[in-house]
């Protein structure tokens, strides 16, 4: 797919890193409320949620467009940030409150996050990297260790589609 691999190149460069962050969430929160949770725009390339955490000091919600690897059982978030330094907020807020909704393909579904460590992490990263290879290229760039999350639904939610 030659639109994949040209939108991998360029998800991989600075420029990229410097700009995304402000535009893609901004715009999926947008196209997503009016579609009434109905279209996420970046899930075009990859699958997406958008997450809503609660805020790890403000204790208010959070809502935030992400990408998301499925997997049996739920899901996997990966706290890339673009390759910027610093861990994006929302893996603080999971971190501090792991019981969060995940809005998927229009359906919300309470889950609960864990942190992934060691060799669970190291396996899911590969798996991370065969899914999206610029996670690659977002790890070279910063001294952080990109933060993994299993997502789950908490006991009820049923399995994901």
């Amino acid at each position: 797919m030659i639109g994949v691999r040209a939108m991998q190149k360029v998800s991989s460069t600075r420029a990229f890193a410097r700009i995304a962050p402000h535009v893609v969430p901004a715009m999926d929160r947008t196209v997503h409320r009016l579609t009434r949770g109905k279209v996420l725009l970046s899930a075009r390339m990859l699958p997406g949620v958008i997450l809503t955490s609660t805020g790890a000091r403000s204790g208010q919600p959070r809502r935030s467009p992400l990408a998301c690897m499925p997997e049996d059982g739920g899901w996997v978030l990966v706290g890339s940030n673009f390759g910027r330094t610093g861990h994006p907020a929302w893996t603080h807020n999971l971190i501090a409150h792991p019981d969060a909704e995940i809005n998927w393909k229009g359906q919300e579904i309470p889950v609960t996050a864990r942190l992934l460590e060691g060799e669970e992490r190291a396996a899911v990263w590969k798996a991370a990297l065969t899914f999206w290879p610029p996670y690659a290229t977002y790890q070279k760039r910063i001294e952080r260790e990109i933060r993994l999350f299993r997502i789950t639904r908490r006991a009820g939610g049923g399995p994901p589609e």
